[in-house]
């Protein structure tokens, strides 16, 4: 019993962070498309002689690519370094303190 309760307890965990990870995953391809859909555009209107990369152009991408990296931090790093092994120990350490 207690076997299948603790399987179930990892699938469900394993379940969250696969939807984590797809939800990053997804966020990247909106972010790619997006910014190639607007760079695209911005060069097809552009007028002979007009400044491409200008502010306007590059302040969605880098303040969006900020915001996708902390979403990329999120997702990925805590299991590097807030990992199960991290848990299992800091569990350890305070059911020890408790004696």
């Amino acid at each position: 019993m207690e076997n299948n309760r603790e399987q179930n307890l990892r699938y469900r965990e394993a379940e969250r962070r696969v939807k984590k990870i797809k939800g990053f995953y997804i966020h990247a391809m909106v972010y790619f498309f997006v910014n190639i859909f607007i760079i695209a555009s911005k060069a097809i209107d552009q007028d002979p002689g007009e400044v491409f990369w200008e502010w306007d152009l590059l302040a969605l991408p880098l303040f969006w690519g900020i915001g996708l990296a902390a979403h990329g931090l999120s997702v990925f790093l805590p299991a590097f370094i807030l990992g199960k092994d991290w848990e299992e120990k800091k569990i350890k350490e305070l059911m020890d303190k408790d004696k």
